[in-house]
């Protein structure tokens, strides 16, 4: 890790402002050879983290932009090298430009998530909180973000180095019996420990509990309207979107094939398919559409079935019914209460969950949401400590299995030897989750996931 890398830290497309990041043992001598301080002297002499104003410059000295650039000595810094960082205007030529003058100077091209890589591999950074750091790039929602943020902070980690340390205390007390007989040490007994693996299976499993909470904050929840066609399915669609994604007539069956968006409903991220209006048909077309509708219904975590209020209902609704009794958790919506209702009775008995919404002028939908969150993001507020990476929850889950067969070798009386194999397993996978002798082929594919710059 010697050598110096650069990128360009920010997002494609013109900007106020874009910043270029270079870290590694030579990152000082390029801020000296690219940037003139206003103020006189050079970026090497300046103190750490302060912000200077001065002139940006090529290779053959002409001048790129008038920037601010700022330094950080290792191993006071992100990456735990020394670091320097360019802030110019956010046009793309003016960062390209600013880029090559760093290879110029003898940086090289930074990888995907290398700087982070780097802050994790000189220790700035633990393997939980690496991960946070794309998690927090990507989230789609506040509780994602919310979430990622309590993870940067470095709250999976503590929970897991606590219980690690627990574990560690059980093995250093039977090993420095077993290799200091001589010595004024307790005698080791299995059952002093009982308590503390009582309580390492408690937190490991709350941990792992969290799980599938965590990968509905990261991924969403997958979810189908369906209902028959002219009901309102389109404009419900919108109402939730909160502007026209789909076309909306008088006309059945204007929608005739899926159509797929990420929105956030009542602070969870739905993965939101409006599907073709399921119905009898001899239009081979508006069959596929069907088809499709089915199957999102069929691999959907939540339905909408979606029912006109105003009309009376008949057995293309009933239909319905039976195809959102397929997925995983159904609500009926009745759609146009701005309107006289029909008899809904079938509907109601039929779903324990109904709203009733007008999609035209978003009475109600506020409700729905209300209840979407109920079902899917209940539960504390996210505070970093909800697992939402399947690596992570991979790795709890083992160490739980540990625990467990250790606790259940001590109370079959084996001994003790045997019960701390499985104390060392449990330990071993507690380590994988913060980094702890993690292969270096498995650390990279990690990163591979971050973007450049990152």
């Amino acid at each position: 890790m010697s050598d110096t890398i650069a990128a360009i830290a920010t997002g494609t497309g013109i900007s106020a402002i874009g910043i270029i990041r270079v870290s590694g043992e030579d990152a000082l001598s390029v801020a000296d050879a690219l940037f003139t301080p206003s103020c006189g002297g050079k970026m090497s002499e300046m103190p750490d983290r302060k912000l200077v104003y001065g002139g940006l410059h090529a290779a053959d000295g002409a001048l790129i932009d008038i920037a601010l650039c700022t330094v950080s000595r290792a191993p006071g810094s992100y990456t735990g090298e020394d670091t320097a960082e360019f802030q110019c205007h956010g046009g793309q030529r003016v960062l390209a430009e600013v880029l090559r003058a760093a290879f110029s100077a003898g940086a090289r091209q930074a990888l995907p998530g290398e700087f982070t890589k780097r802050a994790f591999l000189n220790g700035r950074l633990d393997l939980t909180q690496a991960e946070a750091v794309i998690d927090l790039i990507e989230a789609e929602t506040s509780e994602a973000a919310k979430n990622a943020a309590g993870q940067l902070g470095g709250a999976i980690r503590y929970k897991a180095e606590g219980i690690y340390s627990d574990l560690v205390d059980i093995m250093s007390h039977f090993h420095a019996v077993l290799d200091y007989p001589d010595e004024d040490i307790d005698e080791f007994r299995l059952e002093d420990y009982s308590e503390t693996l009582s309580r390492a299976e408690i937190e490991l499993g709350r941990l792992l509990s969290t799980f599938e909470r965590g990968r509905v904050l990261k991924n969403g929840v997958r979810c189908a309207i369906i209902g028959k066609p002219n009901v309102g399915k389109s404009s419900l669609l919108n109402a939730l979107v909160g502007y026209d994604r789909a076309i909306v007539t008088d006309i059945a069956g204007t929608t005739r094939d899926t159509i797929t968006e990420r929105i956030s409903a009542g602070g969870v991220l739905l993965c939101l398919t409006d599907t073709a209006g399921i119905h009898g048909t001899s239009d081979e077309v508006e069959k596929m559409g069907v088809e499709r509708a089915r199957a999102a219904a069929a691999e959907a975590e939540l339905v909408l079935a979606v029912f006109d209020g105003s009309r009376s209902l008949d057995d293309a609704d009933r239909e319905i019914v039976a195809v959102a009794g397929t997925s995983g958790h159904p609500i009926a919506v009745i759609n146009k209460r701005d309107l006289p209702e029909a008899d809904m009775g079938m509907v109601e008995s039929a779903f324990e969950d109904v709203c009733r919404v007008s999609s035209l002028s978003g009475d109600g939908i506020d409700t729905l949401e209300a209840r979407i969150s109920e079902i899917f993001a209940g539960g504390a507020p996210a505070s970093g400590e909800i697992l939402t990476n399947e690596r992570q929850a991979e790795a709890v889950a083992r160490a739980l299995d540990g625990v467990v067969r250790a606790r259940e070798a001590m109370l079959g009386g084996v001994t003790p030897d045997a019960v701390l194999t499985e104390v060392e397993y449990a330990l071993g996978a507690l380590g994988e989750i913060t980094g702890r002798g993690m292969r270096e082929d498995i650390v990279s594919r990690i990163f591979e996931r971050f973007c450049v710059g990152k």
